[in-house]
């Protein structure tokens, strides 16, 4: 494809994420619709078939971009930084986090249905940015924590990566949950998404300076 239409055809599905995500701040996923999508754009229904076949593959590109957003965060730590201690790493990774609400909120509502409902070739293509990023976290590490043993690494990763699902649901209740568990008698604490994520980086990089 010539460089001219690439460079269209981008823009295009660009306008059509942004408006995803744009109406993603007022709109639960399963009330979001292609034709509200095509609404906020200057295309029709029709015309976002020519990029996205399902509803599911607009927010998959969505996530897409969360990730490649996080990576850059992610470069940037890395070479800002020569040394940091476990307390500066576990802060500054922490911030990282607090930055990309949206990711963690497609993590814990609709992963599944994002890559279930996806054609292969873009599920590859998140695949890859969700890899980088894994791979810059795996660096931060690395660097960082150089006496860290390769399992240690490992099990950071493994550990760390399956803890960002969870995240978003305890830092943001609803009313309705809310009120639920006012009725279970149930407390409920106010945490932000670094509150939650900075003591579980920390514990995961105990014994390590």
């Amino acid at each position: 494809m010539p460089k001219a239409s690439q460079a269209r055809t981008n823009a295009r599905k660009e306008e059509i994420i942004s408006a995803c995500a744009a109406l993603y701040e007022t709109m639960s996923f399963k009330d979001i619709t292609l034709k509200d999508i095509s609404q906020a754009t200057s295309f029709t229904r029709t015309s976002i078939y020519n990029y996205f076949q399902t509803k599911e593959e607009i927010f998959l590109a969505l996530l897409q971009r969360e990730y490649d957003l996080w990576h850059q965060d992610l470069l940037d730590l890395l070479s800002t930084h020569e040394a940091m201690t476990a307390d500066a790493f576990a802060a500054a990774l922490s911030h990282t986090l607090a930055r990309r609400a949206r990711m963690l909120k497609l993590l814990s509502m609709n992963h599944y249905d994002m890559e279930a409902n996806s054609r292969m070739e873009n599920l590859v293509a998140f695949k890859r940015s969700y890899g980088t990023a894994m791979q810059a976290v795996t660096q931060c590490v690395e660097k960082f924590f150089p006496h860290m043993p390769a399992e240690a690494v490992q099990g950071f990763l493994y550990a760390f990566f399956p803890f960002l699902f969870g995240l978003y649901p305890y830092a943001y209740v609803t009313d309705k949950q809310k009120a639920a568990m006012d009725q279970a008698d149930l407390s409920y604490p106010s945490f932000s998404l670094y509150d939650l994520a900075y003591p579980c980086i920390r514990k995961l990089l105990e014994g390590f300076h």
